[in-house]
């Protein structure tokens, strides 16, 4: 098993590398001048021409890469041109809230998914099947961002029940419960999506499974049905359900940009949209580089916990 993660974590570093490249050349592309929008009204051809070599925005691109990543390499990602303040402390001070709620909407999407999954393949073609359907479909079909706007209309500005946004109150606020009250929304918002897809392919998972030989000789053996659905055919569905709540990890983590900006989160995603419209260059590099190097660990992990359950997958 040692053998198979190790294998696995050099398999990541090649990824790795390539994301780095794919990330700085995307926001690099990105239209616009840094320095014009830094200097603003003071923007003229002579500080902008100073400004970029500063900052070393006159160099050739594959200079300026080896020079960033070089300093991603010793924890150094630069400085923010907005905020004055080292890039790697305002990403991960913003990773955390993110953390938060993407953790959750992927705690909800897990659980709620293979629930509505099992229940939809244990009672096919019944009622139940049928109800988790329709909602499975509403909700893949439905944007996040405009289920949490609906959220927004609905719970908070007509029922009053939840605030409209942020993390914690302005005033009084700071606890446990505080937090929970603002995080259940946005968290709702992220997860419905992702719990379609899992709630879906954990149906069709299961519905395999419970064809087999193994199921219909337990069930032979007259074992509670309870002890056939969880004991023998759920842990071997689980194995293919594992690789997919990797994939929504994803998701969420992407999906966080659009929530955090509906919900006025103070995370990662709304920092991106900030430091985008102020071309923050380095700012967004930074802050997307640690969302994918997340996912791809994230993915790392399901795949090592995919192989403990089923060891025959060691030898691919």
């Amino acid at each position: 098993m040692l053998s198979y993660i190790v294998r696995r974590l050099i398999l990541v570093v090649p990824v790795l590398f390539g994301i780095s490249v794919i990330v700085f050349l995307v926001i690099s592309l990105i239209p616009g001048d840094p320095a014009l929008a830094i200097l603003g009204g003071f923007a003229n051809e002579e500080n902008i021409a100073r400004l970029n070599a500063d900052l070393g925005l006159d160099r050739p691109l594959p200079v300026q890469y080896v020079t960033w990543l070089a300093g991603v390499l010793q924890g150094d990602m630069g400085r923010s041109f907005n905020l004055n303040r080292p890039v790697a402390d305002e990403v991960f001070e913003r990773f955390g809230p993110t953390l938060v709620l993407a953790g959750t909407a992927l705690l909800l999407t897990t659980v709620f998914g293979i629930l509505a999954g099992i229940v939809a393949a244990v009672k096919q073609y019944g009622w139940q099947d049928k109800l988790i359907t329709l909602v499975v479909l509403v909700g893949i079909s439905t944007p996040s961002f405009f289920l949490g706007i609906m959220l927004i209309l609905w719970f908070s500005v007509g029922l009053r029940w939840f605030p409209t946004g942020g993390m914690y109150s302005l005033f009084g606020g700071g606890g446990l419960i505080d937090l929970l009250h603002h995080l259940t929304l946005p968290a709702i918002a992220l997860a419905l999506v992702a719990t379609g897809v899992v709630a879906r392919l954990t149906r069709s998972n299961m519905l395999e499974v419970l064809r087999q030989d193994y199921v219909r000789t337990a069930r032979a053996k007259g074992l509670p049905e309870r002890t056939v659905i969880w004991k023998h055919a759920f842990l071997n569905a689980l194995v293919n359900v594992i690789p997919i709540i990797g994939i929504q990890a994803g998701f969420v983590l992407g999906g966080a940009v659009y929530i955090e900006s509906v919900f006025q989160w103070p995370g990662i995603g709304r920092m991106l949209v900030d430091a985008i419209g102020t071309r923050d260059i380095l700012l967004v590099q930074g802050g997307v580089l640690v969302v994918a190097a997340s996912y791809v660990l994230i993915n790392l992990a399901a795949d090592v916990l995919q192989t403990m359950l089923d060891p025959r997958l060691r030898s691919r």
